[in-house]
């Protein structure tokens, strides 16, 4: 896992065509904006969530994020548990975020 700020996160983004974007968040805090491009999948629903995690592809690159850091440090030990090889953990989340999110549709 590497822990990035949301500097490194934007440029490392901009350039990484093996890039998939998670958001580890609850569906409540899901609702209240997400990154663009992102999935969903919540690491507080741990069963789904490592059943979900087996099946991603383990040589993309994961860029995960949480609300405050916290969560998403955890998915990325998961992921790397199951054979992912690169996680990028975003710091402080999206408490500090000062970028564009998106309201997704419910």
């Amino acid at each position: 896992m590497r822990n990035i700020d949301q500097i490194e996160w934007r440029e490392l983004l901009a350039n990484d065509q093996n890039a998939t974007i998670i958001d580890v968040r609850t569906p409540e805090e899901w609702s209240q904006g997400v990154l663009e491009n992102a999935i969903m999948l919540d690491v507080l629903q741990l069963t789904p969530f490592e059943k979900e995690a087996k099946e991603l592809t383990k040589e993309m690159n994961y860029y995960i994020y949480c609300r405050s850091g916290m969560r998403s440090a955890k998915a990325c030990e998961i992921l790397e548990n199951i054979g992912v090889k690169n996680t990028f953990n975003l710091l402080g989340g999206m408490l500090d975020w000062n970028g564009n999110k998106i309201v997704p549709v419910s």
